[in-house]
């Protein structure tokens, strides 16, 4: 990848199986199998100092107002991709993250009704930063997975669990070369290895580039690719 990083997300409704997939392809990844590639597992919030405290706060403590708990977001989102992700693409690591900005438009911006500024602020904080692969796991929203504990933003929004499935596939549809849409609700084997052949499509297709790397194609703005 010409000393250059690729940056993996994933994304997804409650209870998809994101944290098995993650592991299975960062393991997959550090394999020699796949070239014992240097990789950084992270997530949103909780991937830096800030985002542990601000997960606990937002995300288990008391209400938070809708249009502050997105700004909280953003701000966490900004720090996060300064101080943890960008370095370790410069570094030519491959970086596997559990959420991203599609969970804010998704949670904040549509279930909650908060509209695309979610989205507009979020890629201000992150300088338009996007990742090379973002992995939708979809799963009909089923009402078993739904009833396991759930932190205060999934209580708040599993009502409107099948309009947040959706928000996820018409993202995906957006832009199709950055996205891969797997059926998580096969045998946790099956889903893997259509992770792993979706990031191998990815890296083959962006052919050395990182979502930072000065010679990639930019975006417009507020993140139309």
């Amino acid at each position: 990848m010409a000393g250059g990083g690729f940056w993996i997300v994933f994304e997804g409704g409650d209870g998809v199986g994101k944290s098995t997939q993650i592991d299975l392809l960062a393991a997959w990844l550090s394999s020699a199998d796949a070239g014992a590639r240097t990789v950084l597992t992270t997530r949103e919030p909780g991937g830096t100092d800030l985002g542990v405290e601000l997960r606990q706060a937002v995300m288990h403590g008391d209400h938070v107002e809708p249009h502050a708990e997105a700004l909280l977001y953003a701000a966490d989102r900004g720090h996060h991709i300064a101080s943890v992700v960008r370095p370790a693409l410069e570094r030519g690591d491959v970086v596997v993250q559990d959420r991203y900005i599609d969970s804010s438009v998704i949670y904040q911006g549509l279930a909650r009704g908060l509209g695309d500024m979610v989205e507009r602020v979020s890629l201000w904080a992150t300088e338009g930063a996007l990742p090379d692969l973002t992995v939708v796991l979809d799963m009909e929203p089923h009402a078993d997975r739904l009833a396991r504990d759930l932190d205060r933003v999934e209580r708040e929004t599993v009502a409107h669990a099948n309009l947040i499935r959706q928000g996820f596939l018409d993202r995906a549809a957006l832009a199709p070369q950055r996205y891969a849409v797997i059926d998580a609700a096969r045998p946790i084997a099956d889903v893997a290895a259509d992770v792993r052949a979706s990031v191998l499509a990815a890296l083959e297709r962006v052919g050395g580039t990182t979502a930072f790397d000065p010679e990639s194609p930019g975006v417009e703005p507020w993140g139309t690719p």
